[in-house]
């Protein structure tokens, strides 16, 4: 054998080994490979889209969290504006009972010493006119006496 046939029958061994490779094992190696990346590109891309959302999320959620802590500030102010109201209003309505209390009681009492007045007038009248009574040494009759009564009554 010579050796020219050896290299010439190797070469042609080699090139249709290239050519198998080349039709019946590069593809679907390929193939395999293609996939394998896109399915790393795609769970790449989910994982930044997930990343993306969570960043997202976090940032809605803050402002939610601001909002209510607001909301919950303003409805404190709020009660304790209303609460401040409550006391006022309570405090006023106290003052008008205790003016509305203080004034009847005021009056009651003129009522009171109107009263006693006229019955202290009827009282020392009556006892003016015994007295008199007594003086002159009679007794006045009742018409007189009533006369006599309503005007040191009016009198006094």
């Amino acid at each position: 054998m010579d050796i020219t046939f050896t290299l010439i029958a190797q070469a042609l061994t080699f090139a249709v080994l290239i050519w198998f490779t080349a039709k019946f094992i590069w593809p679907p190696l390929m193939n395999a490979i293609e996939t394998r990346q896109k399915t790393i590109a795609d769970g790449l891309a989910a994982g930044e889209r997930g990343k993306h959302d969570l960043e997202m999320a976090a940032k809605r959620s803050a402002e939610i969290i601001r909002e209510a802590k607001e909301k919950a500030a303003d409805i404190l102010v709020g009660g304790d504006k209303r609460a401040s109201e409550i006391v006022e209003a309570a405090k006023t309505q106290a003052k008008v009972e205790g003016d509305r209390i203080i004034a009847g009681a005021k009056a009651e009492i003129d009522q009171e010493v109107f009263r006693a007045k006229e019955q202290l007038r009827t009282q020392v009248s009556a006892i003016a006119l015994a007295g008199a009574g007594k003086i002159l040494g009679r007794e006045i009759d009742a018409k007189a006496h009533n006369d006599l009564l309503e005007k040191l009554v009016a009198e006094i």
